[in-house]
């Protein structure tokens, strides 16, 4: 399948909750790394990310991809991505990000997903504190040093 056929099939299913749809267009060893949630793994795996966290957590999805770009086994796209949220602490307050999804491919679906996505002004409309928005950004460097390596520190 086509990379921006299989990338918009796959943010659709996911806007609408359709976890199945979402596993579908992934291998079935397929990885799904969230910013959010980590990294799922498998069909079952997937469909419960959509299906239990989406969901859980947020509503009224739009998930717009934009400039989809595949080479060989590697796709990318430019994305927008909104909710409301359904959070303790924000509640109704509606959302927005962008990111970048990077797809390794295998036989015409998804092996692997990863987003690079600006998180903090999305989770400052949210009404983050400033301590739990310090928080992620010291996962989020712990995870860059790990992706990166070493010689990115100058070691």
């Amino acid at each position: 399948m086509e990379f921006a056929t299989l990338i918009a099939r796959m943010t659709g299913a996911a806007a609408r909750g359709a976890g199945a749809e979402v596993a579908a267009c992934f291998t079935a060893d397929g990885v799904y790394h969230d910013v959010f949630y980590g990294a799922f793994q498998g069909h079952a795996a997937i469909a419960d990310l959509i299906e239990t966290h989406f969901h859980r957590d947020a509503a009224d999805f739009l998930w717009d991809v934009h400039d989809p770009v595949a080479s060989g086994e590697v796709g990318y796209a430019r994305y927008t991505f909104s909710y409301t949220s359904k959070l303790p602490d924000s509640t109704g307050r509606r959302t927005i990000f962008e990111g970048v999804a990077i797809c390794r491919l295998r036989d015409g679906l998804i092996a692997e997903y990863t987003e690079l996505a600006n998180v903090f002004p999305a989770l400052a409309m949210l009404g983050f504190a400033d301590a739990r928005l310090a928080r992620l950004a010291a996962r989020q460097a712990r995870e860059l040093t790990q992706r990166a390596g070493p010689r990115h520190l100058g070691a």
